[in-house]
């Protein structure tokens, strides 16, 4: 059997390591487009930051890992067609030429490229002029010869969502002076606004100077100013022109699945655009399936969506390589579950909100609270800001968010949540979990514990 997976990213990878372990008989080939193959895209900007040295040390596995783990590795490598009938993969090789490669069973990962808002300018001014997206290690390189070469002091980030937030610490740890443009109202659009105020000023405090409600309109060159040649022209929302000159722009305002060899070979789409796969990510092509950020997400909650997050592509990516290899698994469905660091603080949630609860069908009620990392008297203590949503009717949880100091176990607090989430518990249930106590880690009821207790009061009260 030959499996061949496209997309050297999270899916990809991952697909072929778990064929691998089914089949250790099978043949692997790995078609990927870039010369990075199991890259930590996440860790970019940690990169940017300075602390990670060395951008090879970003790399999961080294070309030399995969190889020995039995995968034929094509680099420098694009897929152009999907012969279905014929299991074929027509690919250009780095020198240009064309090559056919037969398979038995395809799994695709292409996962998602940057989106392009409709910015004036953008289409004209690119990496050489100080103006970059960043999704790729390629992206990651021109960003960094910008500030290398021409030592940028000020930075504009268009965009506050996860990557704005940590290219913002990223540049400002690095010395740059930066400015954040949101054109939603709060920073971190994907909590609520409590908890974006938070982040807000986090970011603020570290002298990030934020606009939200602001779009942005054009990106120009700007007129006789060596040391911040570009030019930001956004609006308000109340109507207000906005001017920010910087010696670098970066675009950063989300994704999109990237799904055009899929669509040629005849795969439907669903939620956003992505390729419709089942919950085994076939994608109804005989032989052939998809995994990562180029599929549509099954959502524990809600059913069908689109969630591009890197642990869910692990996740699909083993399950689409156990059954291209003969295997029989099903994705178990995502929560959602996201946590980011700005600067000394984080930020994390899982499941929904209350008005995605409520669109989903729920009876939602969300109650905000507060409560110590561990026991305020042993020194170090933080407080840590959650927002806890249920369904009146069952008391059943539906989401938590978390905001607070990076030591207070902000990620693992916000695991606990998604298990019970993910094992369908109600919020009273929360209390009764066996956690770990010692005062200087912890209190005899665990924050997340006092959260859910809050939340039983207040809705109960209603």
């Amino acid at each position: 059997m030959h499996i061949v997976a496209i997309g050297g990213s999270d899916a990809g990878i991952s697909a072929a390591l778990r064929a691998r372990e089914v089949d250790p008989g099978a043949e692997f080939t790995v078609v990927v487009a870039d010369a990075y193959p199991n890259f930590s895209i996440c860790g970019i900007p940690y990169y940017v930051s300075g602390e990670v040295a060395r951008w090879r040390n970003l790399a999961h596995r080294t070309s030399a890992d995969l190889e020995a783990a039995g995968m034929r590795l094509r680099l420098d490598t694009l897929a152009r067609r999907i012969d279905v009938s014929g299991r074929k993969l027509t690919v250009t090789g780095p020198g240009g030429a064309e090559d056919i490669i037969s398979y038995d069973e395809l799994v695709i990962g292409t996962g998602a490229v940057p989106a392009r808002p409709p910015i004036a300018g953008l289409d004209a001014l690119g990496p050489g002029d100080g103006v970059h997206l960043l999704h790729s290690m390629d992206d990651t390189f021109a960003v960094m010869r910008t500030l290398q070469d021409t030592a940028p002091g000020s930075a504009v980030i268009v965009g506050a969502g996860y990557i704005g937030l940590e290219m913002a610490d990223a540049l400002t740890t690095r010395g740059l002076r930066v400015t954040q443009l949101e054109q939603l109202p709060e920073v971190l659009p994907t909590v609520d606004g409590q908890l974006g105020a938070l982040v807000r000023a986090e970011l603020e405090a570290r002298g990030v100077t934020v606009l939200a409600s602001t779009a942005v309109r054009e990106i120009s060159r700007a007129q006789g100013s060596e040391a911040a040649p570009l030019r930001v022209d956004a609006v308000a929302a109340d109507g207000v022109p906005v001017t920010v000159h910087a010696g670098l722009v970066l675009v950063v305002t989300g994704v999109r699945p990237e799904t055009s060899l899929a669509v040629s070979a005849g795969a439907a789409l669903g939620a956003r655009g992505a390729i419709s796969v089942d919950t085994a990510m076939r994608t109804g092509l005989p032989g052939i399936y998809a995994a990562g950020d180029c599929v549509i997400t099954h959502h524990r909650l809600l059913g069908e969506t689109y969630l591009p997050l890197g642990t869910t592509a692990h996740k699909q990516g083993r399950v689409a390589g156990e059954n291209a290899a003969g295997g029989s698994r099903e994705f178990a469905g995502s929560l959602g579950t996201q946590v980011v660091k700005i600067f000394s603080h984080a930020a994390a949630r899982t499941g929904l909100r209350d008005h995605e609860a409520a669109a989903a069908g729920f009876d939602p009620v969300t109650i905000g609270s507060e409560a110590d990392d561990h026991k305020a008297y042993y020194p170090g203590s933080h407080r840590i800001a959650m927002r806890f949503t249920g369904d009146q009717a069952t008391g059943r949880l539906l989401g938590v968010q978390l905001f607070g100091h990076k030591d207070a176990e902000i990620a693992k607090r916000i695991d606990i949540a998604a298990t019970a989430i993910f094992h369908g518990m109600t919020v009273d249930q929360i209390r009764d979990l066996d956690l770990s106590y010692t005062p200087p880690l912890g209190s005899p009821w665990d924050a997340v514990q006092v959260g859910a207790q809050a939340w039983t009061r207040r809705a109960t009260a209603r």
